[in-house]
Order: C-alpha cells, then sequence, then structure tokens
C-alpha cells in the first residue's frame, strides 16, 4: 500500500530518489542511528560490543552522577512524568522558575528563560525578538538552530564568513536605524573554535547592536567558573544574551536565554517556540539544578575535562593528525572525502571506539572529518588506548 501511494502522489517522489543512505548502509558503512543499548559513563555498549564513547557532549561527565539521577527521581514522583503543557498556560513549575533564577544569577543577568530544547531557545530568541525591519546577522558556521531561527523571524538575515569581523562590520555600517542583532556560537561545534567576543562586543556598541552569544559547547567548559565564553573573556556583563542547552555539560535535555527583564519579558510574551510547546518536564529541569550544584561545587572536573583534552589534542598532533584550529574539548580530525571517513569511522567502531563522521552539507566534500569530544571522567587509559587505535588504523589508511 505504501508504495502505491509513493508511485501515485508526486510529492513522495523525492523520498523514492533518496538513495545514498542506503547505498552507504549496503556498504555496511552506515554511521547514524546507532542505538545504544547500554551506557555507563564513557562506555557504551552498542550491537553486543562495548566501546569508548569518544563522540558526547557529556562534557563534564554527570549524566550517570548519583546526585542528578536522584533529583531527577524526586521530581518525577513530586510533579509526575510531564508538565502536559506550554510554560505559557498550565505548564509552569516551581522548578522552572527556581532555575531560571539561579541561571540568572550564574550567568551575572536580570532574568533567564528555559525552553524544551537548546534548538528551541535559539528559535524563539531569534523569531521572537527579529521582526518586520529588524536585522540578525549570523556567522556562516553557526549552529542550525540559530540559522533557522532566522528563517522563523520575519526580519532580514544577512551571513558573514567565518570569524570575519571586517565583513561584519562593513554589514553593521549599512544596518543605521535598523533594530539589529549579531548572533554567534560561542565554541563552534565542529571547529572547536572560540568567537573572539571582545572584537564582537566592540563593533556591536560601535553600531548600536544587541550581541547574543550562544554558549551550548561552553557552559561547563569555559569561564572561571564554567559560566561561558563571555565569562572567559571577562566580557559577560557587555554581552546582551546569552542561550545555552542542558544536553551538553548539564546532562540533561533542554535550554534556556538569559538576558535583561525586559528582553525576557518580552520573550515570555511573543516567543511561539515558547508558548506553543509542553514545558521541559520536571525530572529533566531537577536534573539539571543538580547538575548546576555539582558544576559549581566541583571545579576539579572542569581541571579533568582540560587534561584530558590537552593529552587528545596533542596526542592527535604528535601523532600526524590535522585537528585544525580547535582550542576546546570538541576534537575534529580531518579526514577528506566522504568515502574514506565513512571507512575509517567504521574501522575505528569495529575497534572499539564511537566517533561522529560529519560531511556535507555540514562541511565542504573535501574536508570531511571525525569529530571527537573529550570527557572528565575518560581515563588517561582510555585516552591512551583510544590514540593507540587511531594512530595505527591512520597508518593503515593512510590517512597520516
Amino acid at each position: 500500500m505504501e508504495t502505491q501511494i509513493l508511485q501515485q502522489v508526486q510529492l513522495f517522489e523525492k523520498c523514492r530518489g533518496f538513495t545514498q543512505a542506503r547505498e552507504v548502509q549496503a556498504q555496511g558503512l552506515y554511521p547514524y542511528f546507532k542505538p545504544i543499548s547500554k551506557a555507563e559513563d564513557t562506555v557504551v555498549v552498542i550491537e553486543g560490543q562495548e566501546r569508548v564513547m569518544m563522540g558526547s557532549n557529556n562534557y563534564l561527565g554527570l549524566t550517570h552522577h548519583p546526585r542528578v539521577l536522584e533529583a531527577a527521581k524526586r521530581a518525577l514522583e513530586q510533579f509526575g512524568s510531564g508538565c502536559t503543557g506550554s510554560r505559557f498556560l498550565n505548564g509552569t513549575l516551581a522548578l522552572h522558575e527556581e532555575l531560571e533564577s539561579r541561571l540568572a544569577d550564574f550567568l551575572n543577568k536580570e532574568a533567564a528563560l528555559i525552553f524544551s530544547t537548546g534548538y528551541q531557545a535559539n528559535l524563539g530568541l531569534i523569531s521572537g525578538l527579529i521582526g518586520r525591519g529588524d536585522v540578525v546577522l549570523i556567522d556562516k558556521l553557526d549552529h542550525a538552530s540559530i540559522v533557522d531561527g532566522a528563517k522563523l523571524s520575519y526580519g532580514d538575515t544577512q551571513r558573514f564568513n567565518h570569524g570575519d569581523l571586517e565583513q561584519l562590520e562593513r554589514k553593521l555600517k549599512r544596518q543605521a536605524g535598523n533594530g539589529t542583532m549579531v548572533i554567534v556560537d560561542g565554541v563552534y561545534s565542529m571547529e572547536g573554535d572560540v568567537a573572539d567576543v571582545p572584537e564582537l562586543v566592540k563593533l556591536c556598541q560601535r553600531y548600536g547592536a544587541a550581541l547574543a552569544v550562544d554558549d551550548a559547547h561552553s557552559i561547563g567548559v569555559l569561564g572561571p567558573n564554567g559560566d561561558g565564553t563571555a565569562a572567559h573573556f571577562g566580557l559577560i556583563e557587555e554581552t546582551d544574551v546569552i542561550v545555552g542547552t542542558f544536553s551538553k555539560s548539564l546532562a540533561s535535555i533542554g535550554g534556556f536565554v538569559a538576558a535583561s527583564e525586559s528582553v525576557i519579558h518580552y520573550l515570555k510574551h511573543h516567543s511561539r517556540p515558547l508558548i506553543f510547546t509542553a514545558a521541559l518536564p520536571p525530572a529533566n529541569t531537577a536534573g539539571v539544578l543538580a547538575a548546576m550544584d555539582i558544576m559549581i561545587s566541583e571545579p576539579e572536573r572542569r581541571t579533568s575535562l582540560w587534561q584530558n583534552t590537552r593529552r587528545f589534542q596533542e596526542g592527535c598532533r604528535s601523532l600526524g593528525f590535522d585537528i585544525g584550529p580547535t582550542e576546546t574539548p570538541i576534537i575534529p580530525i580531518l579526514i577528506g572525502t566522504l568515502e574514506r571517513t565513512f571507512m575509517f569511522w567504521r574501522q575505528l567502531y569495529d575497534a572499539g571506539v564511537f566517533t561522529n563522521p560529519v560531511v556535507p552539507p555540514a562541511v565542504p566534500p573535501d574536508q570531511c572529518r571525525l569529530r571527537a569530544s573529550l570527557m572528565a571522567t575518560h581515563t588517561k587509559d582510555q585516552i591512551d588506548s583510544v590514540l593507540e587505535t587511531f594512530g595505527r588504523l591512520g597508518k593503515e589508511m593512510g590517512v597520516i
């Protein structure tokens, strides 16, 4: 029956014609949607085999922390499994407001607003603030949620080349009189480099633009207290808006926007991704609160994260791998073509190492890579074993 419908409906012709993924599956090289049957911090079980997880964003290693799990259990028993409504109507819990207050204090902002996902936080911020006659300027390597938030808005979207602040300034000069926002990733998720917040602050102040920084990969990683990219540069007060997610260092799911009280109040009444989506479930919210407590009270986790990061970065470079300009626990290992990248991924996977292949359209066709990311809870033995496997297979495949 489905085949008959696909043949009859013109809209579905594109579905029938999409064969690339099936061809990769037939070759045994398909790397996506691998079901994890068991997870214990840095080790996962996939297809019956234990593998070292080198592709997780669990930077501080908190997803299995007893305090996080216990907080989630208590909230589940007190509030139930879900909120069954949006924040705007019946879905706001005391837990939500407690977390918003904690985030605002942590980031030295007047207020914060939490969303059901980090993706929705960017959608809600940009589409909620950027209206007709306004302009949003985005880096070409900004996360997809920023791109999609810009598309959802009624304003004008303009892109500038990655990190090209001269081009950004030329575009800002042309926006005199318009409501303008510049939004960048604090840490770029496929490159691992850090936004030049000091120069961005100068430009935005010079031309009267708002500056928003998406700290999805920065919270828990950068800053004196894990408080993100702006704090890392001592410019948290000069950065107008900070966006973040709970699905990385904070071991849950959800996202937030932190800004002035007036901005947050406006978003509460104009952000469609907030108003028309069910609220963040109580167990997730309580888990984030517990994870924040641990992040702040155990700074040694961040120390371990950076020790592991340097160990893996130095190991990759000494083996001869090209890991680009990364400055963070995100380590892109450049391989080259799509086919070669999938083959290298498969060899690592079979050897018990899980990484994330990054291919077009996320990167140019000749710049495919494997993306590794470090956790505070990786052991030295795990890192050294993974490096040995990378080196052995890299030589066998002619990557190094």
